[in-house]
């Protein structure tokens, strides 16, 4: 069967797609085949070298994904902020949810992988160059977090990077404190790469993913969450303003003296102000007292 030009007729083609101009007819979309994404630029953070970099290397294989690995909470933290430097943010964090717990891997981010091209072996043992002069001093003198402080950081200061944790098994509390710290999804370690693959294009729709198995279990927790939060804003809350900004002093680590400075009080002032606080909230040393403020969403001065 020819159409009107003689030629015979496209069978992928239908009258329901013309166009204007000279092309009369528009091919059919392909039902298979997702829609076009751009280059994804992902960063694999995971104490386990062997792990990050097949991870890694098994990654960059994929047509339009670019891949960098780091072997500690620093050298993502590194990675992240050079890249922002250089106007090539990263799209996806995969983060080890066990990241720091144990000895973790020394090393800084292996160089950004092409499609197709292995990571490098023995990249996790280059010396770091030296930070960016454009970093800020505040980023530069942080300690280095683990995998839920990297999470809290990446919310903080690279917030168009979605973030995946990682997980040898499924932990419904951890889960919803890395939910709370900014994931979007918490995968098993174990997956098949299309899996993976999956939830790091999902995330990048802003969609998050959990296991099925997890999802009762996160649910209890964030309402348990809740109720301990309702409770500590209540507490919060019977504070003066001055007692508060004492709290918040005392959330961001000042001692007694830096205190004093700051709001121009007396160091014996202070002390009074830091005992009350305590009294208030029920708690007998400031470190319960900042783990408190932060579950009422204090936040450090």
């Amino acid at each position: 069967m020819r159409d009107r030009g003689g030629g015979p007729r496209n069978q992928h083609l239908r009258r329901s797609h013309r166009i204007p101009g000279p092309h009369l007819w528009e091919p059919l979309p392909d039902p298979g085949r997702e829609p076009t994404m751009g280059r994804i630029r992902v960063l694999v953070a995971d104490g386990h070298r062997i792990f990050a970099e097949s991870l890694a290397a098994a990654l960059a294989a994929e047509p339009g994904v670019e891949v960098s690995a780091a072997g500690s909470g620093a050298a993502a933290q590194r990675c992240l902020d050079r890249a922002a430097v250089d106007g090539r943010h990263y799209d996806v964090l995969l983060v080890d949810a066990d990241l720091g717990a144990g000895t973790p891997g020394a090393g800084t981010p292996t160089p950004a992988a092409t499609a197709g091209a292995p990571i490098a072996a023995g990249a996790f043992s280059r010396p770091a160059p030296a930070p960016s002069s454009t970093l800020s001093a505040r980023q530069a003198e942080r300690p280095a977090p683990d995998g839920m402080g990297l999470l809290l950081r990446v919310r903080a200061d690279h917030p168009g990077t979605r973030a995946v944790v990682l997980a040898e098994r499924d932990d419904p509390r951890r889960a919803t404190q890395a939910l709370q710290a900014g994931a979007l999804g918490w995968v098993a370690k174990d997956c098949s790469l299309d899996r993976l693959l999956a939830v790091v294009r999902g995330v990048l729709r802003d969609e998050t993913h959990l296991p099925p198995a997890l999802l009762t279990g996160v649910l209890r927790e964030l309402t348990a969450t809740r109720r301990h939060r309702t409770e500590s804003e209540r507490l919060v809350e019977s504070l003066t303003p001055r007692e508060q900004e004492v709290l918040r002093c005392m959330v961001a680590g000042l001692g007694r003296q830096a205190v004093a400075e700051r709001l121009y009080l007396s160091p014996h002032t202070v002390r009074t102000h830091m005992q009350n606080v305590l009294g208030k909230l029920g708690v007998h040393s400031t470190l319960a007292a900042v783990a408190l403020a932060r579950r009422a969403g204090v936040e450090p001065v």
